[in-house]
């Protein structure tokens, strides 16, 4: 493209100097020389950046630690195998603490647009207090293989499937990454769908907590944002004896494994999201204000105008409302925290009512959020015990102020490309549009770009299946299968 562009203006000067040559050559040898020179110059300016675009670059890996005092001379690199257990003290603590729940009265016909309707929320609490089952549930959880190892201080939570039937296909290493507010059990139902054969492929998953959320031992310093964090990953692969693999990872998952591509590309065969963003820009500019009118002209589809706009409307008025959450923990997590720490009803209505909205603004609406519409009970609740039981809401709140305390996109991760192959699923419901000439902003080699038909946030629990097709047919390509 910038090379097309070079062209172009090197055109434009050839017809230029064409059309004025004889006033050119009135001018006097000193002023020839000041415009030849100038048009020389501009030629090398545009010939670097043009070059200089199309380099591979990264980000510095760097180092850290984060577990609590001085860091020791050495480090138990060990991998240990983990199960998730539960106590009858520790589930009786938790009916304690529900029964003393003071619910407020909700206003009439205001469905979720005030938050998690409290009318509905008496009903999951009482699925909760009488029907839910914490013990079968861990048990669920512990289907598959978990681990612990300590990695910059920290013990970091994963699990590691591996297909049960791997001769006669290939198996291709995958990471997958949550965000807020999930869990690694959001993968569960996505699981079985990627180790099992397809057409000859096959992958061996590993799905880490991130540090402060669920089993991942948090931070005892400042400063662990998705870059810490994503060379802890890649630190984490190499220890299980990958030197190549996917990732795949939307929400905070997404900025992870973008990070893990930019810090290492020669590690990440490929890149496979199903949340981006890219946000600034000529680009973006022009296709705001032609893109209405006259799409084609600036790479966008039909769906994407009907995604898009009325832009104010649907990616700053609807983000403005839905983001309150976001500053609150970006400024002051801890104080915020306090109360969802200590009430598990406050707990569930902080994180349910963001599987209600982020699964479908509409679900707005309705009386109980649509919340069953998509989820069960049992897997929602799930979900929110991993919060519960392991302390971590207010450290994984913390993420976001590590994150926010710089502007993102004058970060060095912000200001790099993406070069490793990637791939987009952009699921209908997502937060914010982002069409694929606005991802080939960042992402400069994106060999797969879906529009899903169905689907929000929690594309990976919502709707495993779609994703799972498009993470295969992603790889397929970069494999060249």
């Amino acid at each position: 493209m910038h090379v097309v562009i070079c062209i172009i203006i090197i055109s434009i000067i050839i017809i230029c100097f064409t059309s004025f040559r004889d006033s050119f050559f009135g001018l006097e040898t000193v002023q020839q020389q000041l415009i030849i020179g100038s048009v020389v110059a501009a030629t090398g300016i545009l010939a670097f950046f043009a070059r200089r675009s199309s380099e591979v670059k990264t980000i510095p890996l760097g180092d850290g630690w984060w577990g609590a005092g001085q860091k020791p001379a050495s480090e138990d690199e060990a991998v240990h195998p983990f199960t998730i257990q539960t106590s009858d003290r520790e589930i009786q603590d938790l009916h304690d603490r529900i029964d003393r729940t003071r619910f407020a009265e909700p206003l009439e016909h205001s469905g979720f647009q005030y938050g998690f309707n409290s009318t509905y929320l008496r009903r999951v609490v009482s699925y909760w207090r009488n029907e839910f089952d914490w013990k079968k549930q861990v048990a669920v959880l512990n289907t598959y293989p978990h681990f612990k190892t300590k990695i910059e201080g920290l013990d970091v939570h994963f699990l590691r499937v591996r297909p049960s039937h791997a001769s006669g296909q290939r198996v291709l290493p995958l990471m997958l990454v949550h965000g807020w507010p999930g869990s690694f059990y959001e993968f569960y139902g996505i699981l079985p769908l990627l180790t099992n054969n397809q057409d000859g492929v096959a992958f061996e998953v590993i799905i880490p907590s991130i540090p402060g959320y669920g089993f991942s031992e948090a931070s005892h310093k400042q400063g662990l944002d998705s870059l810490a964090v994503a060379r802890i990953f890649l630190k984490l692969m190499e220890r299980l004896g990958f030197s190549q693999f996917y990732v795949q990872g939307g929400d905070w998952g997404s900025l992870i494994t973008t990070n893990m591509a930019q810090m290492k590309p020669e590690c990440v065969k490929g890149l496979h999201l199903n949340m981006c963003m890219s946000t600034r820009g000529f680009k973006i500019m022009l296709s705001l204000m032609i893109g209405p009118y006259l799409p084609f002209l600036v790479g966008l589809t039909r769906e994407d105008v009907r995604r898009l706009f009325p832009f104010f409307k649907k990616n700053v008025w609807e983000i403005l409302k839905e983001s309150g959450y976001m500053h609150i923990q970006a400024t002051k997590p801890d104080t915020a925290g306090c109360g969802v720490n200590d009430s598990p009803v406050g707990l569930a209505a902080y994180i349910l009512e963001k599987f209600s909205t982020w699964t479908d603004y509409k679900n707005r609406d309705l009386a109980d959020g649509g919340l069953e519409r998509k989820y069960s009970l049992d897997d929602l609740l799930t979900n929110v015990m991993i919060y519960w039981t392991t302390g971590s809401i207010v450290s994984s709140m913390r993420f976001y102020k590590e994150n926010f305390k710089s502007d993102p996109n004058s970060r060095i991760d912000g200001l790099t490309g993406i070069f490793v192959p990637t791939g987009v699923a952009a699921f209908p419901n997502e937060l914010m549009h982002c069409p694929k000439s606005w991802a080939q902003i960042r992402y400069r080699n994106i060999q797969s770009y879906t529009l899903m038909p169905s689907g929000g946030h929690f594309a990976a629990f919502e709707e495993p299946q779609l994703l799972a097709e498009d993470i295969i047919q992603f790889v397929k390509k970069v494999e060249k299968l």
